[in-house]
């Protein structure tokens, strides 16, 4: 037995009582030496916790220190080295943090303080400990990832209101551009590679790429995406149908999910490896969907698709806006009879006309038509048979004219084309050609048939000499040379060479 003294417990009790302390709390108590050159490190003293958090043997780190280093995650490795390092050279206290594998086989995070002491030869020793800190760690992670979504949130909901207060505020004639910058603020929001709109035909046999976001570096596929049949897509078929019968988000998180099939070969062409469909309804219909595309493996949020959802609402409303808007003022510009822009939309059309001719000597011609013995018709046949005479008058003028050619009713039975980019002989040829058309046309209504010719005059804008500022002294000189071709017997046309009988 020991003999103490009388002024306390000898060295020997003292560390014997110490070890049994270090051994009554959860950290591990140790001294660490390092040898001057930094070739030598073992534990003189570390307490016996450390094989029950560590699995490792405190005599065995008494001699070697490498199996506690062995223990440290790779990633942290360069970390500690560096702590110890600067400790060591400047003698101020070790602290670091660092992953070690515990004795169940996993890693957790533990931290280290310990104080510095210079040796006479050279070497260093640290007093102090390591304890764990994983449950630290692990609320710390938690309040950042609570810190990040709500920033996130912030974040999207921001995002929304400037789109929401953008297509507010939308221009009639300007929903293309608020589209394509939405779709390029959310591609770059989720950081995807293609964000785009799709619309469907009414019966969902084709689908038409309209609208596209790429980031840098991804190619545009919209040019390939134009009037693409569904017909032969059978998955594709199947879940367009539960976008329009169940609202259903479309979700492919890996190609391996999709059966083989063209979709399958066709996404696997163009690089995806995961994407998002949302349907876009207007009037309760859906006319087509809102995607994104990674073409990456990636982990989307939980609420990816309820994020996108939101934006569709966003593009759903707007594009039914502008729809509306569309049909109003298609309604103030075209003649709700024959359905034929209306003057409202002419004038407009014919003073641009006569300013690119004014800058760039655009010459344009002006033909205008009158239906002979119109009030005979609505007298004898009444005013449902002149209507069925000026709607199919109306139809054979689409017929024989050109799409870049604007066509408008011009008031009662008077109608105007304009015909830009065409020599003044084939508009008198097309202008012929429409004479002769109504003449051996049969306007047969409620079993009656009705005789019906039609006058024209013609006037090219170089006639006048210098560019008016108006079009009308361009269609005055029209509308005299229809006059003169109805007293010229009616059933043909005018234009500067005269009197022309097709």
């Amino acid at each position: 037995m020991t003999k103490q003294s009388d002024q306390g417990p000898s060295y020997t009790d003292a560390y014997s009582c110490f070890k049994k302390l270090s051994a009554g709390v959860p950290c591990v108590f140790f001294t660490y030496w390092l040898s001057a050159d930094g070739k030598a490190r073992r534990y003189p003293f570390v307490s016996e916790q450390v094989k029950s958090i560590l699995g490792l043997d405190p005599g065995t780190l008494r001699e070697n220190a490498d199996a506690m280093f062995s223990m440290i995650h790779p990633e942290d490795m360069d970390g500690v080295a560096a702590s110890i390092e600067k400790s060591a050279k400047t003698l101020t206290p070790w602290r670091c943090q660092a992953r070690l594998k515990v004795f169940a086989g996993h890693y957790e995070w533990f931290e280290t303080h310990a104080i510095s002491e210079r040796q006479a030869d050279g070497s260093t020793v640290w007093y102090g400990q390591f304890y764990n800190i994983q449950h630290y760690k692990e609320l710390e992670h938690t309040l950042r990832e609570r810190e990040a979504e709500s920033a996130f949130q912030a974040d999207f909901q921001k995002l929304i209101a400037t789109l929401s207060t953008e297509f507010i505020n939308l221009s009639f004639g300007t929903i293309d551009q608020c589209i394509s910058e939405l779709l390029q603020t959310i591609g770059s929001f989720f950081g995807v590679d293609r964000a785009y709109v799709y619309e469907f035909s009414s019966d969902y046999s084709v689908m038409n790429n309209t609208h596209e976001w790429c980031s840098p570096g991804v190619p545009s596929l919209i040019d390939s995406q134009r009037n693409v049949r569904t017909d032969d897509f059978d998955w594709w078929q199947a879940k367009i149908n539960e976008m329009v019968s169940d609202n259903r988000v479309v979700f492919v998180g890996a190609l391996e999910q999709l059966p083989d099939g063209p979709e399958r070969s066709l996404l696997e062409q163009q690089g995806v490896c995961s994407m998002f469909c949302v349907p876009v309804r207007v009037r309760g219909l859906v006319t087509g969907f809102f995607g994104v595309d990674s073409l990456r493996k990636r982990t989307w949020r939980e609420d990816q698709a309820d994020l996108l959802i939101i934006v569709s609402g966003l593009l759903s409303g707007a594009l039914e806006r502008h729809r509306l808007e569309s049909e109003l003022l298609n309604q103030s510009i075209r003649d709700p009879l024959t359905t034929l822009h209306n003057r409202r939309y002419l004038m407009p059309r014919l003073n641009e006309m006569l300013s690119r001719a004014s800058r760039y000597g655009e010459h344009f011609t002006l033909a205008m038509f009158d239906l002979d013995r119109f009030k005979h018709i609505n007298d004898s046949g009444g005013h449902l048979a002149g209507d069925f005479c000026l709607r199919r008058f109306a139809d054979i003028l689409i017929e024989q004219t050109r799409e870049t050619d604007v066509v408008a009713r011009f008031g009662g039975e008077e109608f105007v084309v304009a015909f830009s980019s065409v020599s003044q002989a084939d508009v008198r040829d097309t202008v012929s050609r429409i004479i002769r058309r109504v003449r051996d046309h049969d306007f047969v209504f409620e079993g009656r048939t009705l005789p019906l010719t039609v006058s024209a005059g013609i006037a090219a804008i170089g006639e006048l000499g210098a560019i008016p500022a108006s079009p009308d002294p361009l269609i005055r000189l029209a509308d005299e040379r229809v006059y003169c071709a109805k007293q010229a017997g009616r059933d043909c046309l005018v234009d500067a060479s005269g009197v022309s009988r097709a």
